[in-house]
């Protein structure tokens, strides 16, 4: 547990890093060079480490014996200006998060298939839960409220006056997470996604050596 514990805190603050640089990645591709010009896509963790979302927070949820731990790193700066089409770009800057999580959780446990019988057990079982944790991730930012990215999702695919109204919400929104995740909704929203995720990626197993 003493060299599993930081080695995990390590694996999930990089995919919390990758998710954010794929967001400016996405984002630069689809000509919006706000991202790089201020230096955020790069893997130095410094420039997004976000003092609430990345220390405060988790560290909280941990002291109130919370089911499911939750981080974020600084929120990558986009400007949907810079898109032809300023919704479907928000949307694809926002899927690219997720999806990023998502590969990196099924690239952790293709390592863990292809090389865990040789490893320590307490690197086996930091990658397996580090695999885990993106794929908590991936569910809780798909969350269609807004800020996370799972709203400007759904929003890609609302007009007039329902748009507006829904994205009205978002100065509310993280109230709402806070709210829902004091009450205990999120985890029972996310328990039946890391089930389906952890049979998905085949990890049970390494959670027991």
């Amino acid at each position: 547990m003493l060299l599993e514990t930081p080695l995990v805190i390590v694996l999930v603050f990089f995919s919390v890093v990758c998710h954010e640089i794929s967001h400016g990645m996405v984002a630069w591709k689809l000509g919006d060079p706000t991202a790089w010009r201020m230096g955020r896509l790069s893997f130095n963790p410094m420039v997004h480490v976000d003092i609430f979302g990345t220390i405060l927070l988790p560290l909280a949820l941990l002291l109130m014996g919370s089911r499911f731990l939750f981080a974020w790193a600084k929120p990558v700066p986009v400007n949907p200006a810079y898109f032809r089409n300023r919704k479907r770009g928000m949307m694809l800057v926002a899927a690219a998060g997720p999806v990023t999580n998502l590969v990196l959780a099924v690239l952790m446990s293709l390592l863990l298939k292809l090389a865990g019988g040789v490893m320590p057990p307490f690197l086996a079982r930091a990658i397996a839960i580090a695999a885990l944790m993106n794929i908590i991730l991936m569910a809780f930012n798909l969350i269609p409220i807004p800020p996370l990215d799972g709203s400007r999702i759904v929003a890609s695919f609302l007009r007039g006056n329902l748009y507006w109204r829904y994205m009205r919400l978002e100065r509310y929104g993280m109230i709402i997470v806070f709210g829902l995740l004091l009450l205990g909704v999120i985890s029972r929203l996310l328990y039946p996604v890391m089930i389906l995720g952890v049979r998905f990626l085949g990890i049970i197993p390494y959670f027991y050596l």
